[in-house]
């Protein structure tokens, strides 16, 4: 979506090699980390230039609430999960995004945070395909995304 000034939204290029799309949503669109060692979803408001919740207006703070929300439910709902961890730190990459990641005793890092303690795991063809097939379902997001 253009902004006022003519830029236009693009996904940061780290987050792109991250990640892979699982959808759009109202605001966000809506990627899986590419670590299978944690259920891990990102959700980036497509706003161009935005690095806070605050530069967002007060109607898509709510919405970005909202689905912040109904992910973190769908995680919660299809993976056996202890703790869910949601942030937005933004201290890497600047661009707002938020990862809502399901987290259990067992994983390798608890219960520190996920960054850095392992290498990350590469998910294999089918685990990739059902996990995000169950996180569309969830969500009601078209399969053919």
């Amino acid at each position: 979506m253009p902004a006022d000034d003519g830029t236009v939204f693009a996904l940061h290029p780290q987050l792109a090699q991250d990640t892979v799309a699982i959808g759009e949503l109202k605001l966000c669109r809506l990627l899986l980390n590419k670590d299978a060692n944690y259920p891990w979803l990102v959700l980036v408001p497509r706003r161009p230039d935005v690095t806070e919740m605050i530069d967002l207006d007060a109607s898509e703070q709510a919405q970005l609430t909202t689905e912040i929300a109904a992910v973190s439910h769908a995680l919660k709902d299809i993976t056996p999960c202890d703790k869910l961890n949601v942030a937005a730190l933004g201290n890497m990459v600047a661009q707002l995004h938020v990862h809502v990641i399901a987290r259990r005793k067992s994983d390798a890092a608890w219960p520190r945070p996920v960054w850095g303690v392992a290498p990350a795991l590469a998910y294999g063809d089918n685990e990739l395909r059902t996990l995000i097939g169950a996180v569309r379902r969830k969500l009601g997001l078209e399969q053919d995304q």
